[in-house]
């Protein structure tokens, strides 16, 4: 990795989103989508996605991340209005029963409505670029957001990712965006980052990341990491599993991002992610 400038680090806050970082969080998926990578179709009626999210809070999720459309690789865009039907329901829903709800959108029509209906958190994989109004919609709300690093756009990410340094231009990315967000108006505390792995990035560009994330605890800002169930871990085994059979390498991943600064980790087995946590917990303080 080349060695990048020297930066003045600033310290994490202690809260995101009212949500206590003295532990690791865990951020349960709820795709109302017919083609996510993981889990397409499984929940895309209302009801089914609402029963889930609610199965993953009683399982221990921190925080239910709701997304209507499918950013994988090589996915399609689908129309607002389409999003909107996906998701709304299933964001009031959630948020009566008490989650604090994330919606994950790249559409600020999309983003404001969610928050109208119970949302706290917007999850954009743009970074708040893909849609101009989302930087001044997210100062005017206060809501916190989630900013992602993302090289390119779904379609076309995984084509022929390449990066001088992935460490140091993914965080001189997330910096710039940073930057652009509180001059809109966006408070740094309602501030986190996601290297976005997966997103533009090849295998040894991912596991750098992962390897290099307490780089990004630099920024003062909370870290999200998303690697549960990707195809990363099937590169690693040299098996070609299905997503569903990913659990043992997402748990490590999560473990080892963890190790290295992660706050919140975005999963889809929320129960063994849990367990794994609370060991981890009981061995790390009993040192």
């Amino acid at each position: 990795m080349i060695a990048g400038p020297e930066r003045t680090e600033i310290q994490k806050p202690a809260f995101f989103a009212g949500l206590s970082l003295d532990r690791p969080r865990i951020m349960g998926v709820v795709n109302v989508t017919p083609d996510s990578f993981s889990d397409g179709g499984d929940f895309i009626s209302p009801e089914k996605a609402i029963a889930h999210g609610k199965a993953l809070l009683d399982e221990g999720a921190d925080i239910l991340d709701v997304g209507g459309e499918s950013t994988r690789p090589g996915a399609t865009p689908v129309t607002v209005e389409d999003e909107l039907a996906r998701v709304l329901p299933v964001v009031t829903a959630l948020a009566e029963a008490g989650a604090l709800v994330s919606i994950d959108t790249r559409h600020a029509p999309v983003m404001e409505a969610a928050l109208e209906s119970g949302a706290t958190i917007v999850n954009d994989v743009t970074a708040l670029e893909g849609d101009d109004g989302a930087a001044d919609l997210m100062a005017w709300k206060g809501a916190p957001v989630v900013l992602m690093h993302m090289q390119g756009e779904p379609g076309t990410m995984q084509q022929a990712p390449a990066y001088d340094d992935v460490v140091e231009d993914v965080y001189a990315y997330l910096d710039a965006r940073i930057a652009a967000c509180e001059e809109a108006g966006v408070a740094r505390q309602d501030i986190a980052v996601d290297p976005g792995i997966g997103f533009g990035k090849t295998l040894g560009h991912n596991l750098t990341l992962i390897a290099h994330l307490d780089r990004f605890s630099g920024l003062g800002c909370p870290v999200v990491l998303g690697v549960s169930r990707k195809s990363l871990i099937s590169a690693v085994t040299g098996r070609t599993e299905p997503p569903k059979e990913r659990l043992g390498g997402s748990l490590a991943a999560a473990l080892a991002g963890i190790a290295r600064g992660a706050d919140i980790v975005r999963v889809h087995d929320v129960a063994a992610t849990r367990q794994a946590l609370e060991v981890l917990g009981a061995v790390v303080g009993a040192e």
